[in-house]
């Protein structure tokens, strides 16, 4: 596959990329409305973008909320790389970054049928299935503070 190399898109040509991702997986496979998956909160996020070989293949955005709590979302990976362990890299580096910031408490809407990645990833579902985006999804949480990964250097 090549090495993965993880980046913090700051950037405008790094951020294109992750809108470009996004507007294929999100707009493109799965019918988003445009002018749902960009919005404001963008230019208050955290942005990753993983890189393979030269080529942007995923991506994902922190959103910290107040002085402890942060929102993970718009995951998106490339399908030809969906199912490798790229979006864990792109999870972690979006948690390690919450964590360095001292936002403990995750939120995120897992697109329901891909909850299990999260489950893998420590997270817990909250609620019953609900609507977004015309979209099946889970509200799901994690603390940071009880993930002994992160008191460490990842």
């Amino acid at each position: 596959m090549g090495k993965i190399l993880i980046i913090e898109a700051i950037e405008k040509k790094d951020l294109r990329e992750c809108f470009k991702i996004r507007t294929e997986v999100f707009v493109k496979e799965q019918g988003v409305p445009e002018e749902e998956e960009l919005d404001d909160l963008d230019s208050k996020s955290i942005h990753a973008l993983a890189i393979i070989n030269n080529s942007p293949v995923a991506t994902g955005r922190l959103i910290p909320i107040d002085n402890q709590n942060a929102k993970i979302g718009r995951m998106a990976v490339f399908s030809n790389y969906r199912r490798s362990g790229i979006g864990g890299d792109v999870l972690s580096f979006l948690e390690k970054k919450a964590f360095d910031k001292g936002l403990f408490n995750i939120t995120l809407h897992a697109q329901e049928y891909v909850k299990n990645f999260y489950l893998k990833h420590e997270y817990v579902q909250q609620g019953e299935t609900f609507l977004e985006a015309g979209i099946k999804h889970v509200s799901m949480t994690k603390n940071l503070s009880n993930s002994v990964c992160y008191h460490t250097q990842v």
